[in-house]
């Protein structure tokens, strides 16, 4: 958004605004070259540029595009605006690419925002007064709202109405202004953290699932075509083979891959290329990197295969129990690597083989 400056430029004696010295206006430029933060004509270009803007352009989530075309078609055919709807699910599988869809879909407009942004009530009243009929609103981990914005949007969402305090004491007096009709978006990595009165009032509630290999395969082919980066099919099967599941780590390391081939190779991207890449990047092929690897080492090696406590496990790694907790150990369990107990973390036999460890007899009996 740009940013307008109230303040009057200076003027010259027959009232006109003084121009800025060719000196001025370099300085200034070179100021904003120097900057360390992109332009913000800059920011999200590319990123935009590569995320989907029709269902028939989205790959994966065939589940979640069904009931969402559903939904679409009956609102167009009752000319109603789409019901509001939370989107839950990890961090990267394309909430916010799904809430842009929407958009063009219903052919309307969206609005973008995340919950901390919307600290104070008149942050989100001047979203909602300036919403037209059917546009779309997104609000990024919206279990992060705070009680009072999410008592604003109680009466927005259900009755598409405002209701505004006047004055103080008992000269107080409650105020409704009518909203156009509009549709709320909500994403959250967890949903269990929203209240129940918010989360009741969405229509739909659906959750965003892991993407298969030959999806993300399709992903990364897609991506590498709109960057016009060569690459072969095993190439973009090696790297979503290394992704978590996830698009946005499929299309990072696929970035990273395209920097090592266009330095270290002719530029085209195979599968030999891509593993040579990504082994530099300390990516494996099972995705793990150094921090995934480097826990479960020491859980096996220092521990005994444990189990031990986050506290412990975090100590001996350098890393904080949250960043332990919330981004390294979901992964490790999902791909059973990794098991939690009521006494703390286990390597389980899948990690010792895949470190190259051999299991205890205990585990053993187990294979």
């Amino acid at each position: 958004m740009a940013i307008i400056s109230s303040k009057k430029q200076p003027q010259d004696p027959n009232g006109q605004p003084k121009k800025q010295s060719q000196e001025s206006v370099k300085a200034s430029l070179d100021q904003e070259l120097l900057q360390p933060e992109a332009a913000i004509d800059e920011q999200g270009k590319q990123e935009e540029s590569i995320r989907p803007q029709r269902f028939a352009d989205y790959i994966g989530q065939k589940d979640l595009k069904d009931v969402l075309d559903i939904a679409i078609k009956a609102a167009k055919s009752r000319g109603e605006v789409l019901d509001h709807l939370l989107l839950y699910g990890p961090p990267g599988l394309g909430k916010t690419t799904m809430a842009m869809i929407l958009a063009s879909e219903m052919g309307v407009n969206y609005k973008i925002t995340s919950a901390p942004a919307l600290e104070r009530p008149r942050d989100i009243v001047g979203l909602l007064v300036n919403l037209k009929p059917g546009d779309i609103l997104f609000v990024d981990e919206i279990h992060r709202l705070s009680r009072m914005t999410e008592e604003i949007l109680y009466p927005a969402m259900e009755d598409y109405r405002l209701d505004i305090t006047i004055g103080k004491g008992s000269s107080a007096r409650i105020r409704s202004l009518p909203l156009a009709k509009f549709t709320l978006v909500g994403a959250t990595t967890r949903v269990g953290a929203l209240t129940s009165p918010l989360r009741d009032r969405f229509g739909l509630v659906q959750k965003l699932r892991f993407y298969e290999v030959d999806e993300l395969s399709k992903i990364v082919l897609r991506t590498a075509q709109l960057l016009q980066t060569p690459i072969t099919e095993d190439g973009a099967t090696e790297i979503a083979r290394r992704s978590r599941g996830t698009p946005r780590i499929a299309n990072r390391l696929l970035k990273r891959v395209r920097d090592y081939a266009e330095v270290k190779t002719s530029g085209e991207i195979d599968e030999s290329v891509a593993a040579e890449a990504l082994q530099l990047f300390q990516v494996d092929p099972c995705g793990l990197d150094w921090t995934d690897r480097k826990m479960l080492s020491v859980i096996i090696e220092q521990f005994n295969g444990g189990p031990v406590g986050l506290e412990t496990i975090a100590a001996a790694t350098g890393e904080d129990t949250q960043t332990i907790e919330e981004v390294y150990e979901p992964y490790l369990m999902q791909i059973g690597y990794l098991s939690r107990t009521p006494r703390g973390r286990t390597a389980t036999t899948a990690a010792y083989k895949h470190l190259g460890f051999k299991p205890p007899n205990g585990q053993m009996s187990l294979l």
